[in-house]
């Protein structure tokens, strides 16, 4: 079997001052916050996997750690076959991650700018750009905003072009948190729609962090509940909904959480 990521005993703290955060005299203090506490998980190729928690259990944490973007305090990770926090040039060819709070596109630039920057970056060929640009346009219905600047897009069509601008390389693993904060339910539901096309036309492996229970039914199979930094589940879906049917998906997760 073969596995995108493999986990074992990941492990980060975040060290954080104690007090005001005015000038004071004297040696200033600081607790320790344990972020992800020694969760072990494996992801296989081709999976799509929901990643479930409270603002603070440890998902965007456990993404930048297997991004590289954060280096754990202890551990292993392997992802691809290549240590994240090395940060390789062919590692970071791989991968992408979008975030729903975060953007990457200029902001009093066209979309396009930012398209042809990420065609650059990443070496993309002519025609190979062409075709996954296109192909991805048409999907997304934003042929018509390709050149309006970015600060005059809604938040639904700026996502779209996020969403592009992160899969332009076809990356092998794609790092997905939040993606439809703050859209409405109509943008929600395109966005889930292009993903699933995506993920099998691609064949590619998937970490959806979200808060609504509608983009992981309508995305995942197999879902990691995580909360104070300890896995909670770690399994399928629909099993886990099986388990008490007449409670729907956000009350079984919320009675983890206060169990």
């Amino acid at each position: 079997m073969q596995y995108a990521i493999t986990v074992k005993d990941l492990r980060k703290t975040f060290k954080v001052p104690l007090g005001s955060s005015r000038k004071f005299f004297g040696k200033r203090q600081y607790k320790n916050i344990v972020a992800v506490d020694n969760i072990s998980f494996n992801v296989k190729k081709g999976e799509l996997v929901g990643f479930i928690g409270k603002n603070g259990a440890g998902k965007t944490t456990t993404l930048k750690c297997l991004s590289g973007l954060l280096v754990p305090d202890s551990g292993e990770i392997e992802v691809l076959g290549y240590i994240p926090s090395k940060r390789e040039y062919d590692f970071l060819q791989k991968i992408s991650m979008v975030m729903g709070n975060r953007s990457q596109l200029w902001w009093e630039l066209p979309a396009n700018d930012t398209f042809l920057l990420n065609k650059e970056i990443y070496q993309i060929e002519d025609e190979e750009y062409k075709k996954i640009l296109n192909e991805m346009v048409g999907r997304l219905g934003v042929k018509d905003l390709l050149d309006v600047p970015v600060r005059k897009l809604s938040l639904g069509e700026r996502m779209k072009c996020e969403f592009i601008a992160s899969l332009l390389h076809a990356p092998e693993l794609i790092f997905f948190d939040e993606p439809t904060l703050g859209l409405d339910i109509i943008s929600q539901k395109n966005l889930r729609d292009f993903l699933v096309d995506y993920h099998k036309e691609y064949d590619s492996t998937i970490i959806l962090t979200s808060h609504n229970m509608e983009d992981i039914r309508g995305v995942c199979k197999r879902v990691i509940v995580i909360d104070n930094g300890k896995i909670l589940y770690d399994g399928d879906l629909l099993e886990l909904i099986a388990k008490t049917p007449d409670m729907s998906l956000e009350e079984i997760v919320r009675k983890m959480f206060t169990s």
